[in-house]
């Protein structure tokens, strides 16, 4: 079993961290999430639609998701631009569908917002890693999303690109008219300021779940990952490491 008695809400506006060990069931929560999986047991309502009475092809198209496995089906020869724009019409690889120019104008919207404009032209796998990212970002907004899922979206990045990252999605989560956006993550340094709540996973289990102040705590973060920890917290973000032993005499 990858989630045990799992029981989470996420209400409009706000903005999530999910944070736990590897196997912890992040990934597993965000699919659910997704509408990309459907639960075993119990129930899962996503956009106020229940998984299993609901055609998910409806439904996906109202969720932005960035994730590795969606990274690897862009294709590497194509152009920055129409690896956002296909995202319209929710295909990956732009083929000979053809897009409005209300569809490019908003692409280009986005590529900006993120920093990515001046790439637009440029090819995915000519892009570096974190570059990527931005556009993966860009992309999951192009719909106008409800609810924006982030798989690990720090993973790979050098500190640089991390912080590039961290900054984005700030800016992004302070926009009154952003969807909820819930992210994964290993690491409370990637923790966006303006991230209002967060939930903590182990072993499929929730350790705790509310107002990111509330949680992300030395107590609490020493038991999710099995070890304890010294968490400080300035101007908004989150740094933790082992805490080491105190030598007297």
């Amino acid at each position: 079993m990858l989630l045990d008695d799992v029981n989470w809400s996420v209400s409009e506006g706000e903005r999530w961290v999910i944070l736990g060990p590897n196997g912890a069931g992040k990934t597993t929560l965000l699919q659910l999430a997704g509408a990309q999986i459907h639960p075993t047991r119990g129930v899962a309502a996503v956009l106020g639609e229940e998984l299993g009475a609901v055609d998910v092809f409806d439904l996906r198209p109202r969720i932005g998701f960035t994730s590795a496995a969606i990274a690897e089906r862009i294709p590497r020869g194509e152009i920055v631009r129409d690896a956002v724009v296909s995202a319209s019409y929710g295909v990956v690889g732009r083929w000979r569908e053809e897009y409005e120019s209300l569809d490019h104008h908003r692409a280009s919207q986005l590529l900006r917002e993120v920093g990515m404009l001046e790439f637009a032209d440029r090819t995915f796998g000519t892009l570096s890693e974190g570059e990527r990212k931005r556009v993966q970002i860009a992309r999951a907004l192009m719909a106008d999303p409800e609810l924006l899922l982030l798989d690990e979206p720090g993973a790979g990045l050098d500190l640089g690109g991390r912080e590039d990252l961290v900054q984005i999605l700030s800016i992004l989560a302070n926009f009154e008219d952003a969807p909820v956006i819930v992210m994964v993550s290993h690491h409370v340094e990637e923790i966006p300021p303006g991230f209002t709540h967060a939930l903590l996973l182990r072993e499929g289990r929730i350790v705790a779940a509310g107002p990111v102040g509330d949680v992300i705590t030395e107590e609490r973060l020493s038991q999710t990952f099995g070890m304890p920890l010294e968490v400080r917290a300035e101007a908004g973000r989150y740094t933790a490491r082992r805490r080491t032993r105190r030598h007297v005499g």
